[in-house]
């Protein structure tokens, strides 16, 4: 476990470096502003060129990495911090990061359009998109009739050795899918021991822990895995605009359905273009061009269903939550996530 961290640590430490790098040879006149997002390149780079032509004198530099590689780095760099937005993770990491005293109060324009649910009472974070958790498989390998249609599904003998996980340490969809698990047992039976229980089970069918998103969708495409538990809107864009033999099934007995937020990194050294920028990718264009292009289910109220793609509102039909005590969640993930790597990991197979 010790040896992933320090990985996962050297990773961030060579984008931050080039993206220094980039940012001088484009020349000292442009003002860099700093994004951490676990969003990918795709949806990051169009906003990045969006919004530099729109403000010529800025440089945005998108660090894409996992959602608690980002709150790690924040950690660290709380002295002296390097980012100026964080575009992107799970509440719980946001609500972590708030109590931590990482982040900066900001009221966006359209406050008023968000559930009280989605949003810091403190103005600390704001929801931006809704994420469904799901179970992917490859569809030319897997006949839809035969897919998963559920969690334990997943645990059936039939996927031994056929089941791709993004490595949950740095992931929020994995943590959240996870800690979702080990709620379920904790409401059940009132310990989290059915919970681990399942995990190692998982763990027995896991053929491998991809270190990032990109290896793992490659592989499900290649079926080295044939199953995958992951974020909707991923296995949407894989399966529409790469065409990835992929689909997936929303589970039956409910799923996680995640809050994706943004927030102004405390100590940024342009507070106004994060403003800036925030308002930017969070405007009622973005939010429409962000479910269009890049598959996103916005948390935004005020956006009419019917200038959404038809997916999106059959999303919304289909999706039933699961039910999750978010406070037992943010107070205790790191906890169980730590027992999961040093008990659980690898040691089923």
């Amino acid at each position: 476990p010790f040896g992933h961290r320090v990985a996962r640590a050297a990773r961030v430490a060579i984008r931050l470096a080039l993206a220094a790098a980039a940012a001088c040879s484009r020349g000292p006149k442009r003002t860099v502003l700093t994004v951490y997002s676990p969003h990918g390149n795709d949806l990051l780079s169009y906003y990045e060129k969006e919004f530099e032509a729109e403000h010529p004198t800025v440089d945005v530099q998108s660090v894409d990495m996992g959602s608690q590689d980002i709150i790690d780095r924040l950690r660290s760099e709380k002295a002296n911090p390097q980012a100026d937005v964080w575009f992107g993770a799970t509440e719980e990491i946001f609500e972590r990061a708030a109590r931590e005293g990482l982040l900066a109060p900001y009221r966006p324009t359209w406050a008023g359009a968000v559930p009280s649910d989605a949003r810091d009472p403190n103005d600390l974070w704001y929801g931006t998109y809704l994420t469904p958790e799901v179970i992917g498989y490859n569809s030319q390998a897997v006949p839809d009739s035969l897919a998963p249609k559920d969690w334990d599904d997943v645990l059936d003998p039939k996927w031994k050795g056929k089941v791709l996980i993004r490595d949950p340490i740095a992931s929020g969809s994995m943590r959240a899918i996870f800690g979702a698990m080990i709620l379920r047992s904790i409401r059940d039976t009132g310990s989290p021991e059915q919970g681990y229980q399942w995990l190692r089970r998982l763990d027995a069918q896991t053929k491998e822990y991809t270190l990032n998103p990109t290896i793992q969708y490659q592989k499900l495409g290649r079926q080295e895995g044939l199953i995958t538990l992951f974020d909707m809107p991923d296995l949407a864009m894989l399966r529409d605009r790469y065409h990835i033999p992929v689909k997936y099934t929303i589970p039956t007995s409910g799923t996680p359905l995640l809050v994706d937020a943004i927030a102004v990194v405390k100590g940024s050294k342009h507070p106004e273009l994060a403003h800036a920028y925030y308002e930017f990718v969070t405007s009622r264009r973005a939010v429409e061009d962000a479910a269009a292009r890049f598959y996103r289910i916005p948390v935004r109220t005020d956006i009419p269903a019917d200038s959404l793609p038809p997916w999106v509102r059959d999303a919304r039909a289909q999706i039933k939550p699961m039910s999750l005590d978010r406070a037992m969640l943010e107070q205790h993930i790191d906890e169980w996530m730590q027992y999961w790597d040093s008990h659980i990991r690898n040691s089923s197979r």
